[in-house]
């Protein structure tokens, strides 16, 4: 009898561009799915640290850990901040960071309010970024989220010096 693997993609997983992906945090059952993209980088957004597990998982597979939530307010409801998103932005748009998959805890709401303001840095329409915002927030939408990616300033943001980003601006 043979040992099929089982892959098993992050709650809340995406593809949002080519090798760019979007997830809750991960836990073990996750494992060989993630190792299966071959990632190079995680953008966590979270404001609490990694599991101990994910932490081993990356250090096992050489993928560079930037944990961007760190300083941010622990409260829940808060929503992310302008230095957490250009930060974040700026790791997305530098190919050398590729694959790059962008997480927090849920992959809902800071997770879904970055890739909103990738996506008004790529000149999608309001109307499509919060559809996509909200397919996975479901019926959690924060409006201050939405309010945030409509205000939110493309100009600061930092295109990396002498390199082409993956991602179509």
């Amino acid at each position: 009898m043979s040992h099929s693997q089982h892959y098993i993609p992050p709650l809340n997983f995406g593809l949002v561009e080519e090798d760019l992906y979007r997830s809750g945090q991960p836990n073990e059952l996750n494992f060989p799915y993630l190792e299966m993209l071959g990632l190079r980088t995680v953008v966590y957004l979270a404001p609490e640290e990694p599991s101990e597990r994910f932490l081993n998982f990356v250090d096992d597979q050489e993928i560079h850990l930037h944990h961007l939530g760190a300083s941010a307010s622990i409260n829940p409801w808060d929503p992310i901040s302008e230095e957490i998103v250009l930060e974040a932005l700026e790791l997305i748009l530098d190919p050398r960071n590729y694959p790059l998959i962008v997480m927090c805890n849920l992959g809902r709401h800071r997770t879904g309010t970055v890739v909103g303001c990738m996506r008004k840095l790529q000149r999608w329409n309001l109307t499509s970024i919060f559809e996509e915002y909200r397919r996975y927030a479901g019926p959690k939408v924060r409006i201050l989220n939405e309010q945030f990616i409509e205000l939110f300033d493309t100009d600061l943001v930092r295109l990396p010096a002498g390199q082409t980003p993956r991602i179509r601006l």
